[in-house]
Protein backbone atom coordinates (compact mmCIF):
# COMPACT_ATOMS: atom_id res chain seq x y z
CA UNK A 1 0.00 0.00 0.00
CA UNK A 2 1.56 3.29 -1.08
CA UNK A 3 0.93 6.72 0.38
CA UNK A 4 -1.36 9.23 -1.29
CA UNK A 5 -0.01 12.55 -0.02
CA UNK A 6 0.47 15.09 -2.79
CA UNK A 7 4.03 15.68 -3.93
CA UNK A 8 5.07 19.28 -3.21
CA UNK A 9 6.51 20.12 -6.63
CA UNK A 10 7.23 23.84 -6.58
CA UNK A 11 5.46 24.38 -3.21
CA UNK A 12 7.44 26.84 -1.08
CA UNK A 13 4.74 27.99 1.36
CA UNK A 14 4.75 26.13 4.68
CA UNK A 15 1.09 26.78 5.48
CA UNK A 16 0.00 25.50 2.06
CA UNK A 17 2.27 22.48 2.51
CA UNK A 18 0.68 21.58 5.85
CA UNK A 19 -2.96 22.32 5.06
CA UNK A 20 -3.31 21.03 1.51
CA UNK A 21 -2.21 17.42 1.99
CA UNK A 22 1.37 17.62 0.73
CA UNK A 23 4.16 15.27 1.77
CA UNK A 24 6.40 17.19 4.18
CA UNK A 25 9.92 16.26 5.21
CA UNK A 26 10.13 17.58 8.76
CA UNK A 27 12.72 20.34 9.05
CA UNK A 28 11.21 22.07 12.10
CA UNK A 29 14.23 21.09 14.21
CA UNK A 30 15.79 24.15 12.56
CA UNK A 31 13.61 26.34 14.84
CA UNK A 32 14.96 24.70 18.02
CA UNK A 33 18.57 24.84 16.86
CA UNK A 34 18.22 28.44 15.74
CA UNK A 35 16.86 29.50 19.14
CA UNK A 36 19.57 27.52 20.96
CA UNK A 37 22.32 29.33 19.02
CA UNK A 38 20.58 32.59 18.25
CA UNK A 39 22.54 35.53 16.95
CA UNK A 40 21.15 38.95 16.25
CA UNK A 41 21.65 38.38 12.50
CA UNK A 42 21.94 34.86 11.09
CA UNK A 43 22.95 34.19 7.48
CA UNK A 44 22.40 30.68 6.09
CA UNK A 45 23.87 30.05 2.63
CA UNK A 46 22.94 27.05 0.48
CA UNK A 47 22.77 26.35 -3.27
CA UNK A 48 19.51 27.01 -5.10
CA UNK A 49 16.68 24.49 -4.81
CA UNK A 50 17.66 23.19 -1.38
CA UNK A 51 14.61 24.41 0.56
CA UNK A 52 15.68 27.88 1.71
CA UNK A 53 12.39 29.56 0.82
CA UNK A 54 10.26 26.86 2.45
CA UNK A 55 12.29 27.13 5.66
CA UNK A 56 11.88 30.91 5.74
CA UNK A 57 8.12 30.40 5.33
CA UNK A 58 8.20 27.85 8.18
CA UNK A 59 9.96 30.35 10.46
CA UNK A 60 7.35 33.00 9.69
CA UNK A 61 4.49 30.59 10.46
CA UNK A 62 6.07 29.65 13.78
CA UNK A 63 7.02 33.06 15.16
CA UNK A 64 4.34 35.38 13.73
CA UNK A 65 1.58 36.73 15.93
CA UNK A 66 -1.72 35.04 15.10
CA UNK A 67 -0.14 32.04 13.37
CA UNK A 68 -1.88 28.67 13.47
CA UNK A 69 -0.04 26.52 15.98
CA UNK A 70 -1.81 23.48 14.59
CA UNK A 71 0.46 23.62 11.55
CA UNK A 72 3.21 22.16 13.73
CA UNK A 73 1.21 19.35 15.35
CA UNK A 74 3.11 16.07 15.20
CA UNK A 75 6.31 17.72 13.95
CA UNK A 76 9.65 17.69 15.74
CA UNK A 77 9.35 21.19 17.16
CA UNK A 78 6.03 20.32 18.83
CA UNK A 79 7.99 18.13 21.28
CA UNK A 80 9.71 21.27 22.57
CA UNK A 81 6.82 22.39 24.78
CA UNK A 82 8.68 25.15 26.60
CA UNK A 83 10.05 26.68 23.40
CA UNK A 84 6.62 26.59 21.78
CA UNK A 85 4.99 28.34 24.76
CA UNK A 86 7.71 30.99 24.82
CA UNK A 87 8.10 31.70 21.10
CA UNK A 88 5.28 30.32 18.94
CA UNK A 89 2.99 33.10 17.69
CA UNK A 90 4.65 35.72 19.90
CA UNK A 91 6.38 38.12 17.49
CA UNK A 92 5.62 40.55 14.72
CA UNK A 93 7.39 39.22 11.63
CA UNK A 94 8.58 41.00 8.50
CA UNK A 95 9.22 38.42 5.78
CA UNK A 96 10.37 39.25 2.26
CA UNK A 97 11.99 37.45 -0.65
CA UNK A 98 14.36 39.38 -2.90
CA UNK A 99 14.23 36.68 -5.57
CA UNK A 100 12.25 38.93 -7.90
CA UNK A 101 14.48 42.02 -7.69
CA UNK A 102 15.83 42.22 -11.22
CA UNK A 103 15.68 44.44 -14.26
CA UNK A 104 17.61 45.61 -17.27
CA UNK A 105 18.27 48.91 -15.50
CA UNK A 106 18.78 50.01 -11.92
CA UNK A 107 15.47 51.91 -11.96
CA UNK A 108 13.60 48.77 -13.03
CA UNK A 109 15.20 46.74 -10.25
CA UNK A 110 14.52 49.49 -7.74
CA UNK A 111 10.87 49.47 -8.81
CA UNK A 112 10.70 45.72 -8.15
CA UNK A 113 12.20 46.25 -4.69
CA UNK A 114 9.63 48.99 -3.94
CA UNK A 115 6.87 46.58 -4.92
CA UNK A 116 8.18 43.81 -2.64
CA UNK A 117 8.63 46.11 0.34
CA UNK A 118 5.36 47.94 -0.28
CA UNK A 119 3.36 44.73 -0.48
CA UNK A 120 4.90 43.47 2.76
CA UNK A 121 4.02 46.77 4.45
CA UNK A 122 0.42 46.39 3.19
CA UNK A 123 0.02 43.32 5.42
CA UNK A 124 -0.02 45.67 8.42
CA UNK A 125 -2.69 48.21 7.45
CA UNK A 126 -4.07 48.09 11.00
CA UNK A 127 -1.21 50.47 11.80
CA UNK A 128 -3.18 53.25 10.04
CA UNK A 129 -5.78 53.21 12.83
CA UNK A 130 -3.52 52.41 15.73
CA UNK A 131 -3.24 54.80 18.69
CA UNK A 132 0.10 53.16 19.46
CA UNK A 133 1.62 55.26 16.67
CA UNK A 134 1.81 59.01 16.62
CA UNK A 135 0.26 60.89 13.74
CA UNK A 136 3.70 61.56 12.12
CA UNK A 137 4.44 57.85 12.38
CA UNK A 138 1.11 56.97 10.76
CA UNK A 139 1.97 59.43 8.00
CA UNK A 140 5.31 57.69 7.49
CA UNK A 141 3.55 54.34 7.27
CA UNK A 142 1.15 55.75 4.67
CA UNK A 143 4.14 56.71 2.55
CA UNK A 144 5.35 53.09 2.65
CA UNK A 145 2.15 51.87 1.00
CA UNK A 146 1.30 54.93 -1.10
CA UNK A 147 0.62 54.35 -4.82
CA UNK A 148 1.05 56.80 -7.68
CA UNK A 149 -1.49 57.46 -10.44
CA UNK A 150 -0.30 54.30 -12.24
CA UNK A 151 -0.95 52.13 -9.20
CA UNK A 152 2.77 51.68 -8.49
CA UNK A 153 4.39 52.08 -5.08
CA UNK A 154 5.99 55.49 -4.96
CA UNK A 155 8.11 55.64 -1.79
CA UNK A 156 11.13 57.92 -2.20
CA UNK A 157 14.64 56.46 -2.36
CA UNK A 158 15.56 57.47 1.20
CA UNK A 159 12.35 55.96 2.54
CA UNK A 160 13.05 52.83 0.52
CA UNK A 161 16.31 52.37 2.42
CA UNK A 162 14.55 53.10 5.72
CA UNK A 163 11.45 50.99 4.98
CA UNK A 164 12.30 47.80 6.88
CA UNK A 165 13.74 49.76 9.79
CA UNK A 166 10.64 51.98 10.06
CA UNK A 167 8.27 49.04 9.71
CA UNK A 168 10.06 47.13 12.49
CA UNK A 169 9.73 50.17 14.76
CA UNK A 170 6.03 50.57 14.06
CA UNK A 171 5.35 46.88 14.68
CA UNK A 172 7.25 46.92 17.98
CA UNK A 173 5.18 49.87 19.14
CA UNK A 174 1.93 48.16 18.16
CA UNK A 175 2.67 44.73 19.68
CA UNK A 176 5.00 45.75 22.50
CA UNK A 177 7.40 43.11 21.20
CA UNK A 178 10.56 43.31 19.14
CA UNK A 179 10.33 42.28 15.47
CA UNK A 180 11.66 39.19 13.69
CA UNK A 181 13.00 39.97 10.19
CA UNK A 182 13.29 37.23 7.55
CA UNK A 183 14.97 37.94 4.20
CA UNK A 184 15.08 35.17 1.60
CA UNK A 185 17.50 35.18 -1.39
CA UNK A 186 19.24 38.29 -0.09
CA UNK A 187 22.00 38.10 -2.74
CA UNK A 188 19.81 37.83 -5.87
CA UNK A 189 19.60 41.63 -6.45
CA UNK A 190 23.41 41.83 -6.45
CA UNK A 191 23.71 38.91 -8.85
CA UNK A 192 21.22 40.45 -11.28
CA UNK A 193 22.85 43.87 -10.96
CA UNK A 194 26.29 42.43 -11.67
CA UNK A 195 25.02 40.76 -14.82
CA UNK A 196 23.21 43.89 -16.02
CA UNK A 197 25.83 46.54 -15.26
CA UNK A 198 24.47 48.50 -12.30
CA UNK A 199 26.25 46.64 -9.49
CA UNK A 200 27.64 49.66 -7.62
CA UNK A 201 24.22 51.32 -7.42
CA UNK A 202 22.60 48.14 -6.11
CA UNK A 203 25.34 47.59 -3.52
CA UNK A 204 24.71 51.09 -2.17
CA UNK A 205 20.94 50.51 -2.02
CA UNK A 206 21.08 47.07 -0.39
CA UNK A 207 23.80 48.19 2.00
CA UNK A 208 21.58 51.07 3.13
CA UNK A 209 18.49 48.86 3.44
CA UNK A 210 20.26 46.17 5.48
CA UNK A 211 22.35 48.61 7.50
CA UNK A 212 19.26 50.41 8.76
CA UNK A 213 17.24 47.36 9.81
CA UNK A 214 20.04 45.03 10.94
CA UNK A 215 22.55 47.36 12.62
CA UNK A 216 21.81 49.12 15.94
CA UNK A 217 18.07 48.60 15.44
CA UNK A 218 16.52 48.47 18.93
CA UNK A 219 13.29 47.10 17.44
CA UNK A 220 14.95 43.99 16.01
CA UNK A 221 14.69 40.74 17.99
CA UNK A 222 16.63 38.71 15.44
CA UNK A 223 16.99 38.32 11.67
CA UNK A 224 17.52 35.34 9.38
CA UNK A 225 18.83 35.78 5.84
CA UNK A 226 19.28 33.09 3.22
CA UNK A 227 21.14 33.11 -0.09
CA UNK A 228 23.54 31.21 -2.31
CA UNK A 229 26.69 33.26 -1.76
CA UNK A 230 28.28 34.65 1.35
CA UNK A 231 28.73 38.22 0.18
CA UNK A 232 31.70 40.05 1.66
CA UNK A 233 30.83 41.92 4.84
CA UNK A 234 32.71 44.90 3.50
CA UNK A 235 30.34 44.94 0.55
CA UNK A 236 26.91 45.20 2.20
CA UNK A 237 27.27 44.33 5.91
CA UNK A 238 29.76 47.01 6.97
CA UNK A 239 29.90 47.51 10.74
CA UNK A 240 27.44 44.74 11.51
CA UNK A 241 28.25 43.01 14.81
CA UNK A 242 26.84 39.77 16.24
CA UNK A 243 26.63 38.43 12.69
CA UNK A 244 26.49 34.61 12.48
CA UNK A 245 27.20 32.98 9.11
CA UNK A 246 26.54 29.28 8.43
CA UNK A 247 27.69 27.99 5.05
CA UNK A 248 27.73 24.55 3.44
CA UNK A 249 31.07 23.92 5.15
CA UNK A 250 29.58 24.28 8.64
CA UNK A 251 28.18 21.37 10.65
CA UNK A 252 25.42 23.43 12.28
CA UNK A 253 22.09 23.33 10.39
CA UNK A 254 23.58 20.83 7.91
CA UNK A 255 20.54 18.52 7.89
CA UNK A 256 17.87 21.21 7.50
CA UNK A 257 18.47 22.09 3.85
CA UNK A 258 18.11 19.21 1.41
CA UNK A 259 17.20 15.60 2.21
CA UNK A 260 19.28 13.11 4.16
CA UNK A 261 19.60 9.48 3.10
CA UNK A 262 17.17 8.43 5.83
CA UNK A 263 14.60 10.95 4.59
CA UNK A 264 15.03 9.74 1.01
CA UNK A 265 14.45 6.13 2.00
CA UNK A 266 11.32 7.11 3.89
CA UNK A 267 9.92 9.08 0.93
CA UNK A 268 10.66 6.39 -1.65
CA UNK A 269 9.18 3.73 0.61
CA UNK A 270 6.05 5.84 1.19
CA UNK A 271 5.39 6.19 -2.54
CA UNK A 272 6.44 2.64 -3.43
CA UNK A 273 9.57 3.65 -5.36
CA UNK A 274 12.29 1.92 -3.33
CA UNK A 275 13.45 0.06 -6.43
CA UNK A 276 14.62 3.46 -7.73
CA UNK A 277 16.81 4.13 -4.69
CA UNK A 278 20.13 3.39 -6.39
CA UNK A 279 19.26 5.58 -9.38
CA UNK A 280 18.15 8.44 -7.11
CA UNK A 281 21.40 8.17 -5.18
CA UNK A 282 23.56 8.25 -8.31
CA UNK A 283 21.75 11.21 -9.83
CA UNK A 284 20.73 13.44 -6.91
CA UNK A 285 22.92 12.58 -3.89
CA UNK A 286 26.56 13.45 -3.33
CA UNK A 287 26.41 16.89 -1.69
CA UNK A 288 28.30 17.29 1.58
CA UNK A 289 27.03 19.95 4.00
CA UNK A 290 29.30 19.99 7.02
CA UNK A 291 29.98 16.29 7.45
CA UNK A 292 26.54 15.08 6.29
CA UNK A 293 25.58 13.64 2.91
CA UNK A 294 22.67 15.49 1.32
CA UNK A 295 20.36 14.96 -1.69
CA UNK A 296 18.91 17.83 -3.75
CA UNK A 297 15.21 17.92 -2.69
CA UNK A 298 13.98 19.66 -5.84
CA UNK A 299 15.22 16.82 -8.02
CA UNK A 300 13.95 13.98 -5.85
CA UNK A 301 10.46 15.48 -5.51
CA UNK A 302 10.17 16.12 -9.25
CA UNK A 303 11.44 12.64 -10.12
CA UNK A 304 8.97 11.00 -7.72
CA UNK A 305 6.20 13.09 -9.29
CA UNK A 306 7.14 11.99 -12.80
CA UNK A 307 7.40 8.37 -11.67
CA UNK A 308 3.95 8.51 -10.09
CA UNK A 309 2.46 10.09 -13.21
CA UNK A 310 4.14 7.54 -15.46
CA UNK A 311 5.99 10.25 -17.38
CA UNK A 312 9.49 8.78 -17.03
CA UNK A 313 11.30 5.68 -15.84
CA UNK A 314 14.91 6.88 -15.77
CA UNK A 315 16.12 9.89 -13.72
CA UNK A 316 15.96 13.25 -15.45
CA UNK A 317 17.91 16.47 -15.09
CA UNK A 318 15.61 18.89 -13.26
CA UNK A 319 18.14 21.27 -11.73
CA UNK A 320 19.39 22.45 -15.13
CA UNK A 321 16.04 24.10 -15.86
CA UNK A 322 16.18 26.31 -12.75
CA UNK A 323 19.10 28.48 -13.87
CA UNK A 324 21.07 29.51 -16.91
CA UNK A 325 24.23 27.73 -15.67
CA UNK A 326 26.20 30.72 -16.93
CA UNK A 327 28.84 30.24 -14.24
CA UNK A 328 29.88 26.87 -15.72
CA UNK A 329 30.10 28.33 -19.22
CA UNK A 330 32.11 31.29 -17.93
CA UNK A 331 34.55 28.99 -16.18
CA UNK A 332 35.08 26.78 -19.23
CA UNK A 333 35.61 29.81 -21.44
CA UNK A 334 38.21 31.35 -19.14
CA UNK A 335 39.98 28.16 -18.04
CA UNK A 336 43.50 27.58 -19.26
CA UNK A 337 44.97 24.19 -20.11
CA UNK A 338 45.74 23.35 -16.46
CA UNK A 339 42.19 24.14 -15.33
CA UNK A 340 40.73 22.17 -18.23
CA UNK A 341 42.83 19.18 -17.25
CA UNK A 342 41.41 19.51 -13.74
CA UNK A 343 37.93 19.71 -15.25
CA UNK A 344 38.58 16.46 -17.12
CA UNK A 345 39.62 14.81 -13.88
CA UNK A 346 36.43 15.98 -12.14
CA UNK A 347 34.19 14.80 -14.96
CA UNK A 348 35.92 11.42 -14.85
CA UNK A 349 34.93 11.06 -11.19
CA UNK A 350 38.19 12.28 -9.69
CA UNK A 351 38.85 15.06 -7.19
CA UNK A 352 41.00 18.16 -7.02
CA UNK A 353 42.22 20.28 -4.11
CA UNK A 354 41.58 24.02 -4.07
CA UNK A 355 41.59 26.92 -1.66
CA UNK A 356 37.97 28.01 -1.31
CA UNK A 357 37.07 31.62 -0.63
CA UNK A 358 33.54 31.66 0.73
CA UNK A 359 33.35 35.41 1.31
CA UNK A 360 33.43 37.21 -2.03
CA UNK A 361 32.09 40.25 -3.78
CA UNK A 362 30.68 39.91 -7.27
CA UNK A 363 33.63 41.93 -8.56
CA UNK A 364 35.90 39.11 -7.37
CA UNK A 365 34.35 36.79 -9.93
CA UNK A 366 36.25 38.42 -12.78
CA UNK A 367 39.39 39.41 -10.91
CA UNK A 368 40.88 35.90 -10.80
CA UNK A 369 39.81 32.73 -12.61
CA UNK A 370 40.64 30.78 -9.42
CA UNK A 371 37.70 32.49 -7.72
CA UNK A 372 35.39 30.64 -10.08
CA UNK A 373 36.28 27.38 -8.29
CA UNK A 374 34.89 28.97 -5.13
CA UNK A 375 31.69 30.04 -6.89
CA UNK A 376 31.20 26.58 -8.41
CA UNK A 377 31.52 25.19 -4.88
CA UNK A 378 29.17 27.59 -3.11
CA UNK A 379 26.49 27.34 -5.82
CA UNK A 380 26.40 23.53 -5.77
CA UNK A 381 28.20 22.58 -8.98
CA UNK A 382 31.02 21.13 -6.90
CA UNK A 383 30.97 19.72 -3.38
CA UNK A 384 33.41 18.84 -0.66
CA UNK A 385 34.80 15.36 0.01
CA UNK A 386 36.19 14.42 3.41
CA UNK A 387 37.42 16.89 5.99
CA UNK A 388 39.15 20.19 5.41
CA UNK A 389 42.95 19.79 5.49
CA UNK A 390 44.65 23.07 6.21
CA UNK A 391 43.55 25.72 3.71
CA UNK A 392 42.71 23.22 0.99
CA UNK A 393 39.32 21.64 0.20
CA UNK A 394 38.94 18.43 -1.78
CA UNK A 395 36.34 19.06 -4.51
CA UNK A 396 34.28 16.65 -6.64
CA UNK A 397 31.26 16.82 -8.93
CA UNK A 398 28.46 15.61 -6.63
CA UNK A 399 26.42 13.37 -8.92
CA UNK A 400 25.45 12.36 -12.45
CA UNK A 401 23.01 15.23 -12.86
CA UNK A 402 25.65 17.91 -12.29
CA UNK A 403 28.17 15.97 -14.38
CA UNK A 404 25.61 16.07 -17.22
CA UNK A 405 25.40 19.87 -16.86
CA UNK A 406 29.17 20.19 -17.16
CA UNK A 407 29.26 17.97 -20.25
CA UNK A 408 26.43 19.90 -21.92
CA UNK A 409 28.08 23.25 -21.22
CA UNK A 410 31.39 21.93 -22.56
CA UNK A 411 29.66 20.89 -25.77
CA UNK A 412 28.03 24.30 -26.20
CA UNK A 413 31.27 26.13 -25.51
CA UNK A 414 33.08 23.86 -27.96
CA UNK A 415 30.49 24.48 -30.68
CA UNK A 416 30.79 28.23 -30.19
CA UNK A 417 34.57 28.04 -30.38
CA UNK A 418 34.59 25.92 -33.54
CA UNK A 419 32.33 28.37 -35.37
CA UNK A 420 35.06 30.99 -35.05
CA UNK A 421 37.52 28.97 -37.21
CA UNK A 422 35.53 28.58 -40.42
CA UNK A 423 38.54 27.52 -42.50
CA UNK A 424 39.24 24.55 -40.26
CA UNK A 425 35.56 23.58 -40.22
CA UNK A 426 35.36 23.75 -43.99
CA UNK A 427 38.50 21.60 -44.19
CA UNK A 428 36.76 18.90 -42.14
CA UNK A 429 33.68 19.04 -44.35
CA UNK A 430 35.73 18.88 -47.53
CA UNK A 431 37.59 15.82 -46.20
CA UNK A 432 34.31 13.97 -45.58
CA UNK A 433 32.94 15.06 -48.95
CA UNK A 434 36.08 13.89 -50.82
CA UNK A 435 36.45 10.66 -48.84
CA UNK A 436 39.88 11.80 -47.62
CA UNK A 437 40.13 9.50 -44.59
CA UNK A 438 43.49 10.79 -43.41
CA UNK A 439 42.29 14.40 -43.45
CA UNK A 440 39.10 13.46 -41.58
CA UNK A 441 41.14 11.66 -38.96
CA UNK A 442 43.72 14.45 -38.54
CA UNK A 443 41.17 17.27 -38.39
CA UNK A 444 38.76 15.52 -36.00
CA UNK A 445 41.68 14.55 -33.74
CA UNK A 446 42.79 18.20 -33.70
CA UNK A 447 39.30 19.20 -32.56
CA UNK A 448 39.31 16.54 -29.85
CA UNK A 449 42.61 17.90 -28.59
CA UNK A 450 41.01 21.26 -27.88
CA UNK A 451 37.95 20.06 -26.00
CA UNK A 452 37.66 18.38 -22.62
CA UNK A 453 37.62 14.62 -22.95
CA UNK A 454 35.25 12.31 -21.13
CA UNK A 455 37.09 9.21 -20.00
CA UNK A 456 34.82 8.15 -17.12
CA UNK A 457 35.62 4.48 -16.62
CA UNK A 458 32.38 4.04 -14.70
CA UNK A 459 30.19 5.20 -17.58
CA UNK A 460 28.52 2.76 -19.91
CA UNK A 461 30.12 2.39 -23.33
CA UNK A 462 27.13 3.94 -25.08
CA UNK A 463 27.41 7.07 -22.92
CA UNK A 464 31.05 7.48 -23.93
CA UNK A 465 30.09 7.05 -27.57
CA UNK A 466 27.37 9.68 -27.14
CA UNK A 467 29.97 12.23 -26.08
CA UNK A 468 32.00 11.86 -29.29
CA UNK A 469 28.78 11.63 -31.30
CA UNK A 470 27.71 14.99 -29.86
CA UNK A 471 31.01 16.67 -30.71
CA UNK A 472 31.04 15.50 -34.34
CA UNK A 473 27.35 16.23 -34.82
CA UNK A 474 27.85 19.77 -33.54
CA UNK A 475 30.74 20.33 -35.96
CA UNK A 476 29.03 19.00 -39.08
CA UNK A 477 25.75 20.78 -38.32
CA UNK A 478 27.53 24.10 -38.86
CA UNK A 479 28.34 23.38 -42.51
CA UNK A 480 26.27 25.26 -45.09
CA UNK A 481 24.25 23.19 -47.54
CA UNK A 482 24.52 20.02 -45.46
CA UNK A 483 21.38 18.27 -44.22
CA UNK A 484 22.63 16.53 -41.06
CA UNK A 485 20.45 14.13 -39.08
CA UNK A 486 21.22 12.32 -35.86
CA UNK A 487 19.95 8.83 -35.01
CA UNK A 488 17.95 8.81 -38.22
CA UNK A 489 15.86 5.73 -39.01
CA UNK A 490 17.19 3.95 -42.10
CA UNK A 491 17.32 0.35 -43.25
CA UNK A 492 17.03 -1.91 -40.23
CA UNK A 493 18.00 0.55 -37.54
CA UNK A 494 19.12 4.04 -36.61
CA UNK A 495 22.41 5.45 -37.84
CA UNK A 496 24.50 7.74 -35.64
CA UNK A 497 24.87 10.52 -38.22
CA UNK A 498 23.40 10.71 -41.72
CA UNK A 499 24.22 13.52 -44.15
CA UNK A 500 22.82 14.60 -47.52
CA UNK A 501 24.72 17.15 -49.64
CA UNK A 502 22.07 17.72 -52.28
CA UNK A 503 24.11 19.97 -54.58
CA UNK A 504 26.65 17.19 -55.18
CA UNK A 505 24.18 14.33 -54.61
CA UNK A 506 26.51 12.93 -51.95
CA UNK A 507 25.25 10.89 -49.01
CA UNK A 508 27.33 10.13 -45.90
CA UNK A 509 26.72 7.58 -43.14
CA UNK A 510 28.79 7.80 -39.95
CA UNK A 511 28.86 5.31 -37.09
CA UNK A 512 30.94 6.08 -34.00
CA UNK A 513 32.37 3.58 -31.51
CA UNK A 514 34.25 3.95 -28.25
CA UNK A 515 37.60 2.19 -28.68
CA UNK A 516 38.01 0.27 -25.43
CA UNK A 517 41.70 0.19 -24.43
CA UNK A 518 42.60 2.11 -27.62
CA UNK A 519 41.46 -0.78 -29.89
CA UNK A 520 40.88 1.65 -32.78
CA UNK A 521 40.91 -0.76 -35.72
CA UNK A 522 38.46 -3.16 -34.06
CA UNK A 523 36.13 -0.24 -33.27
CA UNK A 524 36.19 1.03 -36.86
CA UNK A 525 35.56 -2.42 -38.30
CA UNK A 526 32.63 -2.95 -35.93
CA UNK A 527 31.16 0.41 -36.96
CA UNK A 528 31.39 -0.42 -40.70
CA UNK A 529 29.94 -3.88 -40.11
CA UNK A 530 26.94 -2.30 -38.40
CA UNK A 531 26.43 0.15 -41.29
CA UNK A 532 26.44 -2.65 -43.85
CA UNK A 533 24.38 -5.18 -41.92
CA UNK A 534 21.69 -2.66 -40.97
CA UNK A 535 21.68 -1.12 -44.47
CA UNK A 536 21.84 2.43 -43.19
CA UNK A 537 22.50 3.84 -46.67
CA UNK A 538 19.01 2.87 -47.93
CA UNK A 539 17.45 6.18 -46.91
CA UNK A 540 20.16 8.09 -48.76
CA UNK A 541 19.65 6.06 -51.93
CA UNK A 542 15.92 6.56 -51.65
CA UNK A 543 16.48 10.33 -51.45
CA UNK A 544 18.46 10.30 -54.71
CA UNK A 545 22.01 10.47 -53.41
CA UNK A 546 24.29 9.08 -56.17
CA UNK A 547 27.55 8.81 -54.22
CA UNK A 548 27.50 7.15 -50.78
CA UNK A 549 30.37 7.25 -48.30
CA UNK A 550 30.40 5.06 -45.18
CA UNK A 551 32.66 6.01 -42.26
CA UNK A 552 33.46 3.97 -39.18
CA UNK A 553 35.03 6.19 -36.51
CA UNK A 554 36.54 4.88 -33.28
CA UNK A 555 37.44 7.31 -30.48
CA UNK A 556 39.42 7.01 -27.28
CA UNK A 557 40.26 9.96 -25.02
CA UNK A 558 41.50 12.67 -27.44
CA UNK A 559 42.33 10.44 -30.40
CA UNK A 560 40.35 8.89 -33.21
CA UNK A 561 40.75 6.48 -36.11
CA UNK A 562 38.68 6.64 -39.33
CA UNK A 563 38.05 3.89 -41.88
CA UNK A 564 35.91 4.24 -44.98
CA UNK A 565 34.21 1.28 -46.62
Amino acid sequence: MTGNARLPMGIEDFEEMRTQGYYYVDKTGLIRDLLDHLGKVNLLTRPRRFGKTLNISMLRCFFEVGSDGGLFDGLEISKEKKLCRQYMGRFPVISISLKGVSGRTFDEAKGMLRSILGNEALRFQFLLESDCLSEPERQQYRKLIELNEKGVFSMADELLKDSLFKLSQFLEKYYGQKTVVLIDEYDVPLDKAYRSGYYDDMVELISGLFGQVLKTNRSLYFAVLTGCLRISRESIFTGLNNFNVYTIKDARYREYFGFTDEEIRAMLSYYGFMEQYDAVKQWYDGYQFGNTGIYCPWDVINYCGDLRDGNVAEPQNYWVNTSSNDIVRKFIGRAGSAARNEMELLIDGGSIRKMIRQELTYRDLDSDVDNLWSILFTTGYLTQRGQQQGDMTELVIPNREIRWIFVQQIRRWFQEETKKDTAKLERLGRAFQENDVKAVEDTFTAYLGKTISIRDTNARKDRKENFYHGILLGLLSNLDGWCVRSNAESGDGYSDIMIEIEAQEIGIVIELKYAENAAFDAGCREALRQIREKKYEQALVRDGMKTIYRYGIACYQKRCRVISG
